[in-house]
């Protein structure tokens, strides 16, 4: 479970409270302690232990904790308690260079921002990543439908990332961003450039009758995008993000927040226990 002095300091603050009705009585560290559970395990929300959790008097069944997770989704308190949570322990982040990428999650109850993904043969949804340089997942774009590749519509989603880093007061600016192939289009390059980051993306050849280009790309800082297949392997280790069974986007795209933000707290609470690293 993730700490509590933490989600009490940290992440409760920027959750939105309730003013009226029997929700808004139910502690809610309690509450969101459940809800980091179902991120952790995966389970349905209708056989979340909700006893477990929740120690008030009164009967509370899980549509009691899923309303404030709704809640708290729509009106984009989880992005809010990232951000600050990048903005409070930025030291802790590695930004000597940048690395972005996709991950396709499989898809069974269907929603928004689903398609069929031809490669994988199963209804998915993507989302791009971008990680700094020791694999921390610093931000995401919004669902995308999963019959599309990585750079479909990608300026507009990147810069949904740059409003992220805008509100987590994190410039990306003068970095370089490591890309494989499949981000490679003169489009992305171009506002890449305008948005003053540098891009070190492998060129993709498919379908290219000249092979010579002039393109700027560093082999070796290049190898560093290794770290983006860490924290995906990390984020699998919450069954609650294996699958999508998340009909909402909004839902969606803030269980992995949560992802991220289990990742961050845990980096920070190494390098507390251990400044020399």
């Amino acid at each position: 479970m993730i700490d509590k002095t933490i989600l009490q300091s940290e992440i409760l603050p920027h959750l939105s409270k309730g003013k009226c009705g029997k929700t808004a009585e139910l502690d809610i560290l309690e509450v969101a302690q459940a809800i980091f559970y179902r991120l952790k395990t995966g389970c349905q929300w209708r056989e979340l232990p909700v006893k477990q959790f929740i120690t008030r008097q009164v009967p509370t069944k899980w549509q009691a904790v899923y309303y404030h997770f709704n809640k708290w989704c729509k009106d984009g308190s989880w992005e809010k308690a990232w951000a600050h949570l990048l903005k409070k322990y930025r030291m802790y982040l590695d930004l000597s260079c940048i690395n972005i990428d996709g991950s396709h999650t499989r898809v069974f109850r269907g929603g928004e921002a689903v398609g069929y993904q031809g490669r994988k043969k199963y209804r998915s949804t993507n989302i791009i990543f971008l990680v700094d340089n020791q694999g921390v997942v610093l931000f995401c774009s919004r669902p995308i439908s999963g019959e599309h590749n990585d750079l479909y519509e990608i300026e507009t989603y990147f810069d949904q990332i740059l409003g992220m880093a805008k509100k987590a007061g994190i410039s990306l600016e003068g970095l370089f961003l490591n890309g494989d192939g499949g981000f490679d289009s003169a489009g992305f390059r171009d506002f890449l450039w305008g948005s003053s980051i540098e891009a070190n993306i492998a060129e993709n050849k498919r379908g290219k009758k000249d092979f010579d280009s002039d393109i700027y790309f560093d082999e070796q800082l290049y190898e560093r995008r290794a770290f983006c297949e860490h924290p995906f392997a990390w984020m699998d280790a919450f069954k609650g993000l294996l699958v999508r069974y998340e009909k909402l986007a909004a839902t969606w795209i803030s269980m992995n927040i949560m992802g991220m933000m289990k990742i961050f707290i845990r980096k920070i609470q190494t390098h507390m226990n251990n400044p020399q690293l």
